[in-house]
């Protein structure tokens, strides 16, 4: 983001709401920077809604970016709770190591931290940073997708992970494990005949909008937030089929990268990746998926992972092309940046 786009997106010069404690940078998938005015009251339900989801007030690892919402809430959470948070420094990135120690500082009682999933993946690859998060009461995971293959390794290993999906407009993370904290609501809008619809967010931790656009589309039902996810609600789960402005239109069919991307993650030697659409003349995109090889993999090859493949997805979903790379590329603390990597691989 640049800084002009930033000052437009937070206006700090312009009149703002006495209700509005915090304003949140968030440039969701389109990369035009918006800002989330988010109360006091709507913080405070956040962290309440949490701690009672979780099990109790605790102590915070912050172990995220502080400018993003996940972070900022780790911070709020731990004085919530009485707590000094423990702070990681990740400017340089992220090591296991450092994640061992800094839980080894941890006061006495509950403890929590939240990570996105590159990070998750990075710990189980190393057995004392995999035990020592074993030992704190709760792990959010979240910023993006919760491969199921991932969060199993860490079930397996004692890990105590909670999947959380939310975004800055909603104060981060209010839905845990599929199911809506105290205070949340959610419906679906345009819900197809099989049952997929456009995933609205309501309740208590809901921001007031976004800051200089009071007209805009997401806000229009008061106090509820329209997301740019689908998914599904059964008995009350939901369950994140994937982004409306991410599907891939391939012969004429749609696909959802991240029902690609979760069946890619079961396969051995699979680390991470990530599902995109490349610009193809006959079929105007073309599946192709980003790969990190796991350590100690050989490099996975197309006509490997389509004849593994074979069975588990339609035809028409399984990626063409498979690019490897050495990480994936994040917007913000954890979510791909499928625009990075189409425009990486098109003239390839």
């Amino acid at each position: 983001m640049t800084a002009a786009l930033l000052r437009d997106a937070l206006g700090p010069d312009e009149p703002i709401d006495d209700a509005v404690a915090l304003v949140v940078a968030t440039s969701g998938s389109t990369g035009t920077p918006k800002g989330a005015m988010l109360t006091a009251a709507a913080l405070r339900a956040s962290a309440d809604a949490t701690h009672a989801r979780l099990g109790g007030p605790g102590s915070w690892l912050l172990a995220l970016p502080p400018q993003h919402i996940a972070g900022l809430q780790v911070l709020l959470r731990s004085l919530a709770a009485g707590h000094e948070p423990v702070i990681l420094d990740v400017t340089t990135g992220f090591e296991p190591a450092s994640l061992t120690a800094a839980i080894d500082t941890m006061p006495a009682g509950r403890r929590y931290t939240s990570l996105v999933p590159g990070q998750l993946v990075k710990v189980l690859d190393d057995p004392d940073a995999t035990a020592a998060l074993a030992a704190v009461d709760g792990v959010l995971v979240g910023g993006a997708a919760t491969p199921p293959a991932l969060r199993a390794k860490a079930i397996a290993a004692g890990v105590p992970v909670v999947r959380t999906y939310g975004m800055s407009e909603t104060c981060g993370g209010c839905v845990y494990d599929g199911v809506p904290l105290d205070g949340v609501d959610i419906v679906l809008d345009d819900e197809n005949p099989d049952g997929v619809g456009r995933v609205r967010l309501g309740g208590a931790t809901v921001a007031l909008g976004y800051r200089n656009q009071p007209d805009h589309p997401a806000f229009a039902r008061p106090g509820w937030f329209r997301t740019d996810d689908l998914g599904t609600l059964t008995d009350g789960v939901l369950a994140i089929a994937g982004r409306a402005d991410e599907a891939i239109s391939s012969g004429g069919l749609t696909v959802l990268p991240q029902v690609v991307e979760a069946q890619l993650t079961r396969l051995p030697g699979i680390a991470e990746c990530a599902v995109f659409g490349l610009p193809h003349e006959r079929l105007g995109q073309q599946i192709a998926a980003a790969v990190v090889a796991a350590p100690g993999h050989d490099t996975p090859t197309v006509d490997r992972l389509r004849a593994e493949l074979d069975g588990l997805l339609p035809t028409t979903s399984i990626p063409r092309q498979v690019f490897t790379v050495d990480e994936l590329p994040l917007r913000g603390p954890g979510k791909v940046d499928r625009r990075a990597l189409v425009n990486r691989f098109s003239q390839v």
